[in-house]
């Protein structure tokens, strides 16, 4: 064989091994979350513990996709945004804003759920992989350090608004804005419950 059929061989073989390597991590990855029954609580760490699992799945050749927001009373675009968000990689990754952080964004009348309850609701959705809970008003500092693959949030914000996508972007990574699920928002279900309530008065 002549040298330049050697290198055209080892140059077809390389992406055929690279596949392989990939397949290898995926199977890995799924294979984890196949195992035994994970208790929803256990999904709720701290940001250092989601950092570490989230450089392990890196390592392994996992796609991480990160989402945030303070999910208070969770309903039907919640689900349908994290879904289609998990579908986007191989683990997702949620970070919620922590009481005093909600009271600051919605009023002093919210969260109507406390942060650990929420945090605890959403990582029993088998879309979310790992949930952390965040006190500032913004998750840049989250975002930066758990670096992931995927930046997604919900059709109601434009890619240019989304906190971290610049940072994502810069790191090669991706971001998304999913599309926007009509007439699903917590502000619009609290209104209805509070206007249910009026009426039995």
């Amino acid at each position: 064989m002549s040298a330049e059929c050697g290198v055209r061989s080892a140059e077809r073989r390389e992406p055929r091994a690279a596949s392989r390597a990939t397949r290898a991590a995926n199977r890995k990855i799924e294979g984890a979350r196949a195992a035994a029954p994970v208790r929803a609580a256990s999904k709720v760490k701290s940001l250092a513990g989601v950092v570490r699992a989230v450089r392990r799945a890196q390592a392994a050749g996992g796609r991480i996709v990160f989402t945030n927001g303070c999910f208070d009373l969770l309903h039907r675009g919640h689900i349908r945004y994290r879904e289609q968000a998990r579908a986007l990689g191989d683990a997702l990754v949620v970070a919620i804003n922590g009481d005093d952080s909600v009271r600051a964004l919605k009023g002093p009348r919210r969260p109507i759920v406390p942060a650990d309850q929420r945090a605890e609701v959403l990582a029993a959705l088998a879309a979310v992989d790992l949930v952390v809970i965040f006190e500032e008003l913004d998750p840049a500092r989250v975002i930066r350090s758990v670096r992931p693959d995927v930046l997604v949030k919900g059709g109601d914000w434009p890619i240019h608004r989304i906190v971290g996508a610049d940072f994502v972007l810069s790191g090669g990574g991706s971001v998304r804005s999913l599309p926007y699920v009509d007439g699903a928002s917590t502000s619009s279900l609290i209104a209805r419950i509070e206007a249910q309530a009026a009426k039995r008065r």
